[in-house]
């Protein structure tokens, strides 16, 4: 899953769901960068000395940002103006995922001048992105910031198009929650709504993603905009599909019969063959038959229940096909990784593996995690 992602030279991706060591990310500011910085301030082996210090090795890439930006204050000029103005003239010689530490100066120092640092912002975020910067904003007066917001949506750079619709997801990766928009989403649908035909495809994943947000705790909402928009213009129905993942995943009816996943009857499991058991580190792999009477589209999923810690169990939901089913038998085979991830641990125990057929448990069956 992409947290932010430009789509120019500028773009630094970053990876989630372990398919990247999170921990190798805050190596993006090299001495280079760090070194290059401190002499863009004017003040390269003072800025250095105390960028670094004595736990610079230690901190996170988060803490390294915030270690980054506080340094700069002490050479940046005393006015905020003018500290933002140098922000503003030099990002796009720091653009990328370490230029974030340009809106983080924003964030730090500019929460006493909200006309200039949400300017300063606005500008920022096409050399790296604001949607972190922004968020102490939002929780400090969401409707004031929401009055900048709504005009970044008829933005003609795409990525402040972006900002309006990432900056304001309730549940942002990496970055702070939103309570209030957690509790009450609704006064970022007439911005999300704005955008559902964007051109941008780089916008368009942002507003999925946010409607995908809202989806988990307000269904609801998500549902009606999904009847109200559904078919009138391609980019839409696109946005609505991706945003409706989560809902697909847990089998939720009105989502499923929305997008054309509402007969069953005529699908069986005729096979379902899974291994006794698999060691930690190795992978299972399991096979799928089933048998059609008649084409119709079909989703299918696997669901398994791993074991935690304790000894409680915790259901994840994998897509393993969507689409048209032509009428007779059709196989899967689908390998299962067992290894150690950063963000999963494996633990022995009774799994479950579940096959789910439109939302319905068609089958399943158990086997031993060793």
């Amino acid at each position: 899953m992409f947290l932010f992602q430009k789509k120019n030279a500028r773009s630094v991706p970053i990876k989630s769901e372990g398919r990247e060591n999170m921990t190798l990310i805050k190596d993006v500011f090299t001495e280079e960068w760090v070194s290059k910085l401190g002499h863009r301030l004017g003040f390269e082996q003072e800025f250095c000395q105390k960028s670094y210090s004595t736990d610079w090795d230690d901190l996170s890439f988060k803490e390294r940002v915030r270690r980054l930006s506080v340094t700069m204050h002490d050479f940046l000029p005393d006015s905020f103006d003018q500290a933002a103005e140098w922000l503003e003239k030099n990002a796009p010689d720091f653009n990328g995922l370490a230029g974030i530490v340009f809106p983080d100066y924003i964030e730090v120092y500019g929460q006493e001048d909200w006309d200039r640092s949400l300017t300063a912002l606005e500008i920022l975020t096409s050399f790296s992105t604001s949607e972190f910067a922004i968020r102490p904003f939002l929780i400090r007066d969401q409707e004031r910031c929401f009055s900048y917001i709504e005009k970044w949506t008829g933005s003609g750079n795409e990525h402040v198009r972006r900002l309006a619709s990432e900056g304001t997801r309730p549940r942002l990766p990496w970055g702070q929650a939103i309570p209030s928009l957690i509790q009450d989403p609704s006064p970022s649908l007439p911005i999300l709504k704005r955008l559902l035909k964007d051109p941008s495809l780089y916008v368009r994943k942002s507003v999925a993603n946010h409607l995908n947000d809202i989806s988990k705790t307000h269904p609801e909402v998500v549902l009606s905009i999904v009847k109200a928009y559904q078919g009138q213009y391609p980019h839409t129905d696109w946005i609505l599909r991706h945003a409706c993942r989560t809902l697909l995943k847990r089998g939720h009816p009105e989502a499923l019969k929305l997008f054309g996943f509402n007969q069953t009857d005529g699908v069986k499991v005729e096979s379902f063959l899974v291994p006794r058991s698999v060691e930690i580190g190795e992978s299972l792999t399991f096979g799928l038959t089933l048998t059609i009477a008649e084409s119709q589209k079909i989703r299918l999923d696997f669901a398994v229940d791993y074991v935690k810690k304790k000894g409680t169990r915790n259901r994840k939901v994998f897509k393993l096909s969507e689409g048209e089913a032509k009428a007779g038998k059709k196989q899967f085979n689908r390998k299962l990784s067992f290894a150690d991830l950063t963000t999963r641990k494996h633990y022995p125990g009774t799994h479950t593996l579940t096959i789910l057929i439109n939302g319905i448990e068609a089958a399943s069956a158990d086997f031993e995690v060793m």
